[in-house]
This record gives structure tokens, C-alpha cells and sequence, in this order.
């Protein structure tokens, strides 16, 4: 069972610029991949960014694209989404997931992760 805690949401202006955290428990967060999703008012959840296990291949939807960047630093057991750029249409819930996995996948469909954070809402003003 893993345990995923996202922190760092909040409100700013267009334009500026946020940085998301998600902290997990356990001890295997190295074999976990993770990503970021987000879910706007009355629209579906959708895969912002996704990252592999240890090598840290990353994907992006193309919402996310040259905008926003994600990482991890296993030792913390972290992933992060560093948000730039932001547009009102940015504003959501943004959800931290993770599976477990054997390769170094990147993994961008809602089903492929079993583990969900509470989630952190962003709100961009204009």
C-alpha cells in the first residue's frame, strides 16, 4: 500500500508559476511510476505528465508541453510538477498516482495507476 500526500496548490496570476509535490510512503518509491493528472469542473481527468520508475523518462500531455516539467527524487520518495506559464484554462485539481511496475515505462492512461492522492486544486486568475 502506498500513500501519496500532493502539497504546493494554490492560486496566482496568469503567467506565474507554481511547483507541485507529492510525497509517498513506503520504501519502494523507486519501483513505483508516477504522474500527474488533472481534473477540471465538469470535464474528465486528464494525464498532465508521467515519469518511469528510477531512470526518470518523462511524457507529457499537450496541455503540458514546454510549460510544465515533471520530476523525482527517489531518495525523498518525491515526484514534482513545476508549473509555468499558466493560463486560467490551467485551473483544475491536480492528482498525484503511481503504480507499481517492473520497467521503465511511462505510463499516461487514468487506469494504469492503482495509487491516488487527495489531490491539490490550482487556481489561475486572469
Amino acid at each position: 500500500q502506498v500513500l501519496l500526500v500532493e502539497s504546493g496548490g494554490g492560486l496566482v496570476q496568469a503567467g506565474g508559476s507554481l511547483r507541485l509535490s507529492c510525497k509517498a510512503s513506503g520504501r519502494t518509491f523507486s519501483s513505483y511510476a508516477m504522474a500527474w493528472f488533472r481534473q477540471a469542473p465538469g470535464k474528465g481527468r486528464e494525464c498532465v505528465a508521467a515519469i518511469s520508475k528510477s531512470i526518470g523518462r518523462a511524457g507529457y500531455g499537450d496541455s503540458a508541453k514546454g510549460r510544465f516539467t515533471i520530476s523525482r527524487d527517489n531518495a525523498e520518495n518525491t515526484v514534482y510538477l513545476q508549473l509555468n506559464s499558466l493560463k486560467p484554462e490551467d485551473t483544475a485539481v491536480y492528482y498525484c498516482a503511481g503504480s507499481y511496475r517492473r520497467s521503465e515505462v511511462v505510463f499516461t492512461t487514468e487506469r494504469s495507476y492503482e495509487y491516488w492522492g487527495q489531490g491539490t486544486q490550482v487556481t489561475v486568475s486572469s
